[in-house]
């Protein structure tokens, strides 16, 4: 079997994550220790406490998600056998990296961290949204997004056929969801996310990552992962670098990444970290080939069962 690791992205956080990995596992608890010592602070307590809207911030959502994520592949190991290919969506783009060997779990983690830090702060700066489609092509999104005029409005995420989310300022948002559903959408919504991510708003964040990046050590991936921005693969840890601060202004190519997968012959996916938005998603994205969710104890016993 071809087997490919995905790794979810922000969102898929919640209070408890990885608790039950964290107490029956000790290579998932050297994790958690990991992530406290490297940040300065019980990352671990937040996630297995709270409060929500704590662990909700970008800041603490995106290592929390990477750790969680981290943790699941040490207790994974080699039981599924060597990885052909790894993606990532969005923040989940630095786990594969770390499954990859391409930047060590301390250094992502203090990436992400810094990551989520600057993103709020960009949003801080000039206030924008995210706005999710469903029912709506991705030429039609493309075409609905060229005729706003009130602001800006981009696609971000390309998720799965007919679900599509936006980004741009709040005049842009706004008029596009008028649009879009004028246009045939079965629903056009707001997100509550604190800024207009993966759109060209995010560029001080991305200025502020790359100058960070720069600072640490990239190797070659120990096998390809595939890029957000472009749906190809990654090779290299000169492209990895570039490719992970490309990310933040450019639309999350996500159905394109598992197409690539599924077309090199991927038979088997494994998510790995919290939730299993991406397993469900691969019900579209890559009809009748296995994705298996593996997030908590109950999870990995199912697996060995």
């Amino acid at each position: 079997m071809t087997l490919a690791l995905i790794f979810p992205g922000q969102g898929s956080q919640y209070v408890g994550m990885a608790g039950s990995l964290r107490d029956s596992e000790p290579a998932a608890a050297d994790v958690f220790a990991l992530a406290d010592e490297t940040l300065g602070f019980s990352l671990s307590g937040l996630m297995l406490n709270g409060p929500a809207d704590e662990l909700t911030a970008t800041r603490n959502a995106q290592p929390a998600l990477l750790t969680h994520s981290v943790a699941a592949l040490r207790v994974l190991g080699d039981r599924a056998g060597p990885p052909a290919l790894a993606a990532g969506h969005s923040l989940g783009e630095f786990s594969a990296h770390v499954a990859a060997g391409t930047l060590s779990f301390q250094d992502a983690l203090r990436a992400v961290r810094l990551r989520g830090e600057l993103m709020f702060a960009t949003g801080q700066a000039r206030a924008g949204t995210m706005a999710a489609l469903l029912g709506l092509g991705d030429d039609a999104v493309r075409e609905v997004c060229a005729r706003v005029t009130a602001g800006v409005c981009v696609p971000a995420n390309f998720n799965s056929a007919g679900q599509v989310v936006v980004s741009g300022d709040l005049a842009g948002v706004e008029e596009l969801l008028g649009l879009a559903r004028e246009a045939g959408a079965r629903r056009a919504v707001r997100l509550n996310v604190s800024g207009a991510f993966h759109s060209p708003l995010m560029e001080p964040a991305a200025e502020g990552l790359h100058a960070f990046l720069n600072e640490i050590d990239f190797a070659d991936p120990a096998f390809p992962v595939i890029s957000n921005a472009t749906a190809e693969l990654v090779t290299t840890g000169t492209e990895a670098r570039n490719l992970l601060v490309r990310q933040l202004t450019s639309p999350v190519r996500w159905a394109e990444s598992v197409g690539v997968m599924t077309s090199a012959g991927v038979d088997r996916f494994i998510e790995l970290g919290p939730g299993r938005v991406l397993s469900t998603l691969n019900r579209r994205n890559a009809k009748g080939i296995s994705s298996i969710p593996l997030g908590e104890t109950e999870d990995f016993n199912a697996l060995e069962g």
